[in-house]
């Protein structure tokens, strides 16, 4: 199963919904429940990410019997120093972002937790690709 979502970098109201839909997804292909979590906290990470920080993006979704692979894509600026961002607790979010209860510095961090496998490129002013590989166990 293939599935490809927007992330609209302008409504704010829409952030999230690409991993709730996959969530659900995975819940009708009878996915294990705890893979199923992990792909959803993963996948919602990346998403808030591309929205807050990326000028918004793709999602793109490929299920097999096997694994998960996610992959999103951003337009934004890049991650400057990709070692410190995947400290916890470190943050390039807005004061206006942190008020709305994001930015806690856990993005990455819970990418790397949850997924089986995590792949990071970016790239200055161009933009920044995440790929999560979660293998399917029973």
């Amino acid at each position: 199963m293939y599935l490809h979502y927007i992330i609209d970098k302008d409504d704010f109201d829409l952030a999230g919904e690409a991993s709730s839909k996959v969530k659900k997804a995975l819940t009708q292909l009878g996915i294990n429940p705890v893979t199923i979590k992990k792909a959803a906290i993963s996948m919602y990470e990346a998403e808030i990410n591309a929205f807050i920080h990326g000028g918004g993006g793709d999602a793109f979704v490929d299920i097999d019997k096997d694994r998960i692979k996610i992959v999103i894509e951003d337009h934004g600026n890049g991650i400057e120093d990709l070692s410190l961002a995947m400290q916890e607790g470190f943050s390039t979010a807005s004061e206006f972002i942190r008020q709305l209860g994001f930015g806690a510095g856990m993005g990455l961090p819970n990418m790397k937790k949850h997924t089986d496998e995590l792949i990071i490129e970016t790239q200055a002013g161009v933009g920044t690709t995440v790929t999560m590989i979660l293998n399917i166990t029973n």
